[in-house]
């Protein structure tokens, strides 16, 4: 995972009170714990969330509910499961999103009561998610994002991604206070590569603000990314409707000049057997 150096920190007041929100009473025993506790971690990038979420996934045996956007680039991933999964997933999280000098605050909330998940966007997914069939949770593609400050640097970096390696533009995102992020995928290798060709254009058009590289980001993270619907299609060349018509004798004729249209004259032609005859006689 990378991140570009020119992000823009948070406040300071903001990070010292951002450690790991525990409740007094300290942690629950197995049998409580085991119900379920949420793991909340909040930045100010779009990129630098996805990429906290992607190290609290693959740190701990936790399910992704998915992002809540909250406005001038603020992110919070939400992640469930054990109390002790999330509080690792979370601490994990945590150190992540503070090396990209992001992080905002972070929350470990055991046992959440129904009618707080019923108000608030914090298991909306979580239902589908759970009931889905677990398998191979690795993907085959890397993901890259590239967030800049203002639209046309986005879409100049996405065009530039394009065009310097073989990647393929899946999506993009809006955070707020201008922030927007284009996301590609391909090999590690490509990603990269196109990345940094991102980073050039959207420097040299407006502002860069974060970049990240994802190698083999799990599936549960794939599902929560914007991507598009509709992917994109090989271009294919115009058909234009050829109708053929049968042309008659009547037909030609209507189609003539009135000085043309002379009724046609069909020559009989003699049999061979006729032909004998008349060079007999």
């Amino acid at each position: 995972m990378q991140i570009h150096p020119q992000v823009t920190a948070s406040s300071p007041s903001r990070r010292d009170s951002g450690s790991l929100d525990l409740r007094p009473s300290g942690e629950l025993p197995p049998t409580q714990s085991d119900l379920g506790a949420l793991g909340l971690v909040s930045t100010q990038s779009f990129p630098a969330i996805i990429g906290t979420a992607d190290m609290m996934l693959k740190s701990a045996d936790v399910k992704l509910v998915g992002y809540e956007k909250t406005g001038s680039g603020f992110c919070t991933a939400i992640v469930r499961g054990r109390f002790a999964d999330v509080r690792l997933a979370v601490s994990q999280g945590t150190e992540t999103a503070k090396q990209f000098e992001q992080f905002v605050s972070s929350l470990v909330l055991p046992r959440p009561l129904p009618n707080l998940e019923r108000v608030l966007p914090i298991s909306k997914d979580f239902a589908r998610i759970a009931a889905q069939q677990e398998g191979s949770r690795m993907s085959i593609h890397a993901v890259g994002l590239l967030e800049t400050r203002g639209f046309p640097a986005m879409v100049g970096a996405a065009d530039a991604m394009l065009k310097s390696a073989n990647v393929q533009l899946v999506g993009y995102e809006t955070i707020g206070d201008g922030l927007c992020t284009a996301i590609v995928q391909g090999r590690v290798s490509d990603v990269t590569i196109a990345v940094e060709a991102g980073m050039y254009e959207a420097e040299r058009i407006g502002e860069l603000h974060a970049i990240m590289v994802i190698p083999r980001p799990l599936e549960e993270l794939m599902q929560i990314l914007p991507l598009a619907h509709l992917q994109a299609e090989e271009p294919q060349p115009l058909r234009f409707p050829v109708v053929i018509k049968e042309k008659t004798a009547e037909t030609l004729m209507a189609q003539l000049p009135e000085s043309q249209a002379t009724p046609l004259v069909m020559e009989e032609v003699p049999t061979h057997e006729e032909q004998g005859w008349i060079q007999q006689s």
